[in-house]
């Protein structure tokens, strides 16, 4: 029997410093998040930053925190709800950190009779902080406690059409209200390492402003190439003139350089530059969370207007549309109908 089990990023089971400081544990621990060896990345995480920065993030988890728990935890259950309503084949949903674990979502498969499942991490772009290490955990819980278990996992899903359409609608409606001067495409950052560590070919990725536009097998696990891509087929799906759009990089962490421009200082210099009307759109997540609904939401539109801009709109995720779970529900419909 086959079932399908969604991934998204995870949350804090609450706003207490405690709780925020046991995920940025579990997180910031990944070797695939903070790339340094065990014992560096033990003294950065351990030792610095997870005396520093847990008040502060809980913070801005209670800024952004719902009646009912964490936005992105909730908008990810009604998401499934509607998948699962519509789907031929059980669903369940996890998190790569935090609450409902990989674990237990794979245990409640397979307490229902799966025995393959489709694996579906919530992430359009692929990178090593997101894709990489839900699909390296799920694989090692399924041959220690699963043994008998097959997965098959979605790769990145930046290009599908179908995707694209849904993303491009959902701003499309957003476009037509609001009307901005300037389209801002903001994706989360990651270092520049992890874009030629995840290079397969090992000599494609440079990030010199052409790599990413000459065809290449690297391109399938390049994320700083999919974000461009996503950018780039928005834009020719609603036919966005040039100059009206760009792409920036947000949530940067540490000193290391990450991808840029960033975002935070792109919309700085927007501000600064006369562009009164801007909206920003957040299309390396799926679901609304901290890093869209707080640091875009509320910091980035202050910071805007302090810069002289003065109407910032941000256009939500594809959250829990109906048009974003029959998406989902036909990929795992098709799947199930042709495996």
């Amino acid at each position: 029997m086959k079932g399908a089990l969604l991934v998204n990023l995870g949350s804090p089971n609450s706003t207490s410093v405690k709780d925020v400081k046991n995920y940025l544990d579990e997180f910031l621990m990944d070797e695939r998040v903070i790339d340094t060896p065990y014992l560096i990345r033990a003294f950065v995480v351990k030792g610095i930053i997870l005396n520093t920065r847990p008040k502060k993030s809980a913070e801005a988890y209670k800024k952004i925190w719902w009646p009912e728990g964490s936005p992105l935890i909730v908008l990810s259950e009604r998401l499934l709800k509607k998948v699962a309503e519509t789907s031929n084949i059980p669903v369940e949903l996890a998190m790569r950190y935090g609450n409902p674990s990989i674990k237990s979502g794979i245990q409640k498969l397979v307490e229902k009779g799966v025995t393959e499942i489709l694996l579906l991490p919530l992430y359009p772009q692929f990178a090593m902080a997101t894709t990489e290490t839900i699909v390296v955990l799920a694989n090692k819980i399924v041959k220690k406690e699963f043994p008998n278990v097959k997965i098959t996992d979605v790769p990145a899903f930046y290009n599908q059409p179908d995707y694209i359409e849904v993303l491009s609608n959902s701003i499309k409606n957003h476009l037509e209200t609001h009307k901005p001067d300037h389209l801002l495409f903001s994706y989360h950052g990651v270092p520049e390492r992890h874009i030629k560590k995840s290079d397969v070919t090992k000599s494609h990725c440079k990030i010199d402003g052409s790599c990413c536009n000459t065809p290449s097998a690297a391109h399938e696990f390049c994320y700083r190439h999919q974000c461009y891509q996503t950018t780039k087929n928005v834009a020719e799906f609603l036919n966005l003139s040039e100059g009206s759009y760009s792409t920036s990089f947000q949530s940067r962490l540490g000193r290391d350089p990450w991808l840029q421009p960033y975002t935070d200082k792109t919309i700085d210099e927007f501000a600064q530059k006369g562009i009164k009307n801007l909206a920003v759109v957040t299309p390396a997540f799926v679901s609304d969370c901290l890093e869209t609904l707080e640091e875009i939401g509320m910091e980035a539109q202050h910071s805007f207007k302090e810069n002289g801009g003065e109407t910032f709109s941000t256009i939500p995720c594809l959250n829990d549309s109906n048009d974003w779970a029959e998406t989902i529900s036909s990929w795992i419909n098709n799947w199930n109908s042709t495996n």
